[in-house]
């Protein structure tokens, strides 16, 4: 049976033959948006390289069957009978389009005429396509220099991917499918099918073709593991309707705001068109897919997993794309690349003047502060120099409920936030009151005042006012508060989890992030390492508060931590007199 595909791209100029559009078709629906922006597209691009979407068509005797891409390949062809008839009558058209049942549709397209326009459904869209081309050439500043700049660009530029299934294809079953986006032509399903197709068999062998279709599908298997796919890229799918377009981008230097589909394809397109072989293609392929996987699994064996680290967080952070690193890493050994990677860490969270200046408040220090917090996890688990230590990217980045959005933390309330509902007052009293009796036993008169409150159907906000005055007094360490927004009171945490510990004090903040970690929530380990006191010196150390002793203690391990990439230490707080 013959069910195998050959793969091309065609100039326009060069599309020829006989096309017939089968009875499972509906006619030519092109409205006048979809002509002028076509034409708008062509025109614009000028004398590059034009991508049009796939052509899909199976042989049939002397003819094809026209699968998919009936809508162009008509658009087109009215497009060149308008310019003949107008511009250029010796050009000639080299296909045409004959329709399975409704035969006078393929008359008229050869000549259209205004006068049969409202006789069927057909001749309606064809006319007022061609009237669309034709308002279009009258709009520019001189219709004749247009005409040659189009018909220039179609013979020259303007590419069909050309997709031609064996002739034992069901036709029908392969248009259901193409339409209900079951098999959509993407960039790498199209890039697979060079190697696949069967006009490379004289290049290629049976039998290789077999194995680099299994090693394709290896690839793509191994890409679904999502520890490396979320190391590589920020994104569930970065646009990408296969995983493997990731390398084919990389490969095809396809640039960040590329917005054209098919780009990677074509660039293969031209590779394997510049006398470079298919082999040496798919080994590239290969070799740049054991760079990434290496870079991720990381076997030095005097640092461990430091690419890993360094690499993941360039991405995490937004300061590089993986293809810029790609390109960073290239005729580097692998020292160099070591040394380039350190560079630019540090320019991602380099600031003018000292971290310490920074608040909270300002969105463009918030977002220097979330950087560096991010950096100091990821630093702080590699420097642990156990071979199980890996930041988890995957966990970092998304969880069950999707994309997961880090915010700060103020790991000291910052008691700004407003309540306004009876019943958030009275939650947060009742998650308070464990606090002040571990903290002091003595404190009988509150706990009851605040019981009090919580079963009082009419509590007001001065009431609750003044109890959460009293409260955060004794559960906060006494000095100077102009800390409050810096980087010695913050902490990364899920936005999710921030919104529910909002208005806590520490040591409240402290059981829940507890608690949370207990259930398998994903905490930052620098963010779990300040609650649990792990910074703070043990004869400064007291469990339910974040005092002065504590901050000092916790910008002193991010300088140690990231002592290679700050310009300057974060500077700490004076001792209050």
């Amino acid at each position: 049976m013959n069910t195998e595909i050959i793969l091309d791209t065609k100039l326009v100029g060069n599309v020829q033959g006989v096309f017939y559009v089968p009875s499972y078709q509906r006619g030519y629906r092109w409205g006048k948006e979809e002509v002028t922006r076509l034409l708008e597209d062509i025109y614009t691009n000028g004398n590059k390289t034009y991508c049009l979407q796939p052509v899909v068509v199976r042989k049939d005797g002397n003819r094809y069957e026209l699968i998919d891409g009936q809508q162009r390949l008509t658009t087109l062809f009215i497009l060149l009978q308008y310019i003949k008839r107008e511009y250029k009558p010796k050009i000639s058209l080299k296909y045409e389009l004959i329709y399975e049942t409704r035969e006078s549709s393929a008359k008229y397209l050869n000549d259209i005429d205004e006068t049969l326009a409202n006789s069927n459904i057909d001749f309606y869209h064809i006319y007022y396509a061609y009237k669309a081309i034709d308002e279009w050439f009258k709009s520019q500043p001189d219709s004749v220099v247009a005409a040659d700049d189009i018909y220039g660009y179609l013979v020259k530029f303007v590419k069909i991917i050309w997709y031609e299934v064996g002739e034992d294809e069901d036709a029908i079953s392969l248009f259901t499918r193409l339409n209900i986006g079951k098999i959509p032509l993407t960039s790498a399903e199209l890039v697979k099918a060079i190697f696949l197709s069967r006009d490379n068999t004289t290049e290629m062998d049976k039998e290789k073709q077999e194995e680099i279709s299994l090693q394709w599908d290896n690839i793509e298997k191994e890409l679904h593991h999502d520890r490396l796919w979320y190391f590589l890229t920020n994104s569930a799918t970065s646009g990408y309707q296969t995983r493997i377009d990731l390398i084919l981008d990389l490969i095809s230097g396809k640039p960040e705001q590329c917005r054209e589909k098919y780009y990677t394809f074509f660039k293969f397109d031209e590779m394997k068109k510049n006398e470079k072989s298919l082999e040496d293609i798919w080994r590239n392929i290969q070799q740049t897919f054991l760079v990434l996987k290496d870079w991720f699994e990381d076997h030095d064996f005097f640092i461990i997993h430091e690419y890993y680290h360094k690499i993941g967080y360039l991405i995490a952070s937004g300061s590089m794309t993986l293809q810029k690193i790609f390109e960073l890493s290239k005729d580097k050994t692998k020292k160099e690349f070591r040394v380039s990677l350190d560079s630019k860490i540090k320019s991602s969270i380099a600031i003018k003047g000292n971290y310490s200046e920074l608040s909270y408040k300002k969105p463009l220090d918030y977002e220097k502060i979330s950087t560096l917090l991010l950096l100091f996890n990821v630093e702080s688990v590699r420097q642990n120099g156990q071979n199980s230590e890996w930041f988890p990217f995957d966990k970092f980045k998304y969880n069950s409920g999707g994309k997961v959005v880090w915010s700060l933390e103020h790991i000291h309330a910052q008691q700004s936030e407003v309540m306004r509902t009876q019943e958030v007052w009275k939650e947060w009293l009742k998650l308070h009151i464990p606090s002040v009796q571990s903290v002091d036993n003595n404190q009988v008169e509150l706990i009851k005042d605040m019981q009090d409150a919580i079963e009082n159907p009419k509590l007001d906000g001065t009431e609750f006012t003044g109890l959460q005055q009293r409260v955060v007094e004794l559960l906060s360490a006494k000095g100077n508060t102009e800390y409050l927004h810096s980087i010695g009171n913050m902490a990364l945490l899920n936005s999710s989890d921030n919104a529910a510990l909002n208005n806590s004090t520490f040591d409240v903040k402290r059981n829940k992030i507890i608690e949370m970690d207990k259930e398998g929530q994903y905490i930052p380990f620098c963010t779990k390492m300040v609650f649990l006191k792990y910074y703070t010196p043990s004869e400064k150390n007291q469990l339910h508060f974040w005092g002065q002793a504590d901050r000092i203690a916790y910008v002193e391990a991010i300088n140690r931590v990231l002592k290679n990439y700050l310009t300057d230490p974060i500077i700490l707080e004076k001792e209050d007199a």
